[in-house]
């Protein structure tokens, strides 16, 4: 399917909370944007869902989601988790110095088109969902 295909789709990928979800996200990303003909934004794609999905398993305790979806040339990405507490506000990545904590965020921040958080709910359970945009123009 091409990437200017007017048939939006979206895929959900349930995890378990495990450091090793971050791979199998990154990879099953990989192949599904692959098959849709969106491999160009497979680089920056992989890293902003390999932050989103990291910090989901990191900070929270339960199971967690990788949602990526695509509808008028935008491929949005995002990591449900199930703790309903808003996302700490990222810092600009000049201001986190060599400092390893706050990065993930940040790098979202610097190289999605739009990124934000909202609460959200799975099978009764409250969790937000945070996600972010790439433009594929």
């Amino acid at each position: 399917m091409p990437e200017n295909s007017p048939v939006p789709w979206e895929y959900r990928l349930y995890i378990p909370n495990d450091l090793r979800a971050v791979t199998v996200s990154r990879r099953t990303l990989r192949l599904i944007l692959t098959v849709h003909g969106l491999i160009r934004l497979a680089d920056t794609a992989e890293l902003l869902a390999t932050e989103l999905v990291a910090n989901a398993v990191r900070h929270t305790e339960g199971s967690a989601a990788l949602r990526v979806g695509w509808a008028a040339g935008v491929l949005r990405l995002g990591a449900w988790d199930a703790d309903p507490e808003p996302p700490e506000p990222p810092r600009a990545l000049e201001e986190l110095g060599d400092s390893e904590d706050g990065r993930g965020l940040a790098l979202v921040r610097a190289c999605a088109d739009q990124w934000g958080w909202q609460p959200l709910s799975r099978n009764g359970r409250r969790g937000k969902l945070v996600w972010c945009e790439l433009a594929a123009a």
